[in-house]
């Protein structure tokens, strides 16, 4: 993997990469971020040497370096997935590339579906904790240590400076921000009754299927990270309605002004 990063970041490096304070990943329908910034460089994945390429037909997939809010930044517009047929090294592997092209800070947001049923959709939720329910570790690999401590401390994986930050902002807007605990299953299917209502008793706020990845190994190269979901679903098992992806999407697209005034803001403080 070291020769693999080594790679890339020789290839955005060149590209115009340059010290980037900041990495954020967008999640499902949280594009528009984009328009905020003043784009320097952007590069499609499949162009990039070793990149994974999203898959998922509401994802982008670009990698985009600029200005925001006085501060140099990369920004995944898509990110990957377990369900996508990729490894959780693959995953997270862009995390490691930001990295080293500078970032010290980690911004990540998701969309989730609800299971504290006081959050409603379209409300946006702050990560304290997570669960990880996809069955495997990213640091799960022979030669982790070469990267990194093989057994990362997990005590505190979103960093408590940076969500408080947060919380000001919101209620500076009069943004609803809850907090809670994410737990990220594998999907692509999403929960049945009974998934729901034991995802419910191990304390889990609201579950998605992806983040916890991407946070573990941001952990495991020492960024400051914190996490937000948008509530796209209320995931009540006792009434309980098929999905409509479309209806995410669009709740998703909806909360997204919300986000992009607590991330340019929070931005701005770093």
């Amino acid at each position: 993997m070291l020769k693999f990063i080594e790679e890339t970041v020789s290839y955005l490096e060149n590209k115009g990469f340059e010290n980037p304070e900041v990495g954020i990943i967008l999640g499902t329908g949280l594009g528009q971020l984009i328009n905020e910034i003043d784009i320097i460089k952007e590069v499609s994945y499949n162009h990039i040497p070793n990149f994974p390429t999203a898959t998922v037909e509401f994802h982008k997939g670009k990698l985009i370096y600029g200005n925001l809010e006085g501060k140099k930044v990369v920004v995944m517009q898509g990110r990957f997935h377990l369900y996508e047929g990729y490894t959780l090294q693959d995953v997270t592997f862009p995390v490691r590339i930001m990295e080293k092209l500078g970032i010290k800070t980690l911004l990540v947001s998701n969309a989730a579906g609800a299971i504290n049923l006081n959050f409603k959709k379209g409300e946006l939720m702050l990560i304290e904790d997570h669960i990880n329910l996809q069955g495997s570790s990213p640091l799960a690999f022979k030669g982790v240590e070469n990267l990194g401590e093989r057994f990362t401390d997990m005590s505190a994986p979103y960093d408590p400076g940076i969500n408080t930050m947060f919380q000001d902002i919101a209620k500076q807007h009069n943004v609803t921000l809850h907090k809670g605990v994410y737990a990220s299953v594998v999907g692509p299917q999403l929960e049945t009754k009974a998934e729901y209502r034991m995802l419910n008793i191990i304390g889990a706020d609201a579950v998605g299927m992806s983040t916890v990845p991407e946070i573990i190994v941001a952990n495991h190269l020492n960024l400051k990270v914190a996490a937000i979901s948008v509530l796209t679903d209320e995931c009540d098992p006792e009434n309980l309605k098929p999905v409509n992806i479309s209806e995410i999407i669009a709740m998703a697209a909806k909360a997204e002004p919300q986000m992009i005034t607590l991330f340019t803001n929070l931005v701005k403080m770093l």
